[in-house]
Parts: C-alpha cells; sequence; structure tokens
C-alpha cells in the first residue's frame, strides 16, 4: 500500500496495519511521547491500535519538545 509518512512517500508491504504496528515497524523511540496525525487528523492514543492505514493515507509522527532560553 501507498502512503504518505512525515511528507515522504513510501511503499508499505503489509496488507493491514494500525498506527500502533506502524510506529513499531518504524522503530519510533519513545512511541508514547509521539502524536500522530492521520489525514489531518490528530489521534488520541487510546486509537493507535485500532486505526488501520489504508491506501493513499497521510500519516505525521509528531515529536513536541519543551525548553528554550529565559
Amino acid at each position: 500500500m501507498n502512503v504518505s509518512i512525515n511528507g515522504q512517500k513510501e511503499v508499505l508491504t503489509q496488507s493491514t496495519l494500525t498506527i500502533s504496528e506502524l510506529l513499531k515497524l518504524k522503530n519510533v523511540e519513545m512511541p508514547e511521547m509521539v502524536s500522530v496525525e492521520h489525514n489531518g487528523t490528530i489521534l488520541e492514543r487510546d486509537a493507535f491500535g485500532t486505526t488501520h492505514i489504508q491506501d493513499g493515507d497521510d500519516i505525521e509522527f509528531l515529536y513536541f519538545m519543551g525548553g528554550g532560553a529565559h
């Protein structure tokens, strides 16, 4: 299936895949610290295991960082 992950076109060989499975497949470190946007919608964390990826989907892994100068 053809998808876009963080703006890059990718071909996934799996026919069915959830967001949780994709995070594992892509070796995302600290997935508990990642938000996921699926086709323009930010997913709730509890939806990662039930949201299935379809051909043509657009997925963004969003990493929020704190800090800064005073």
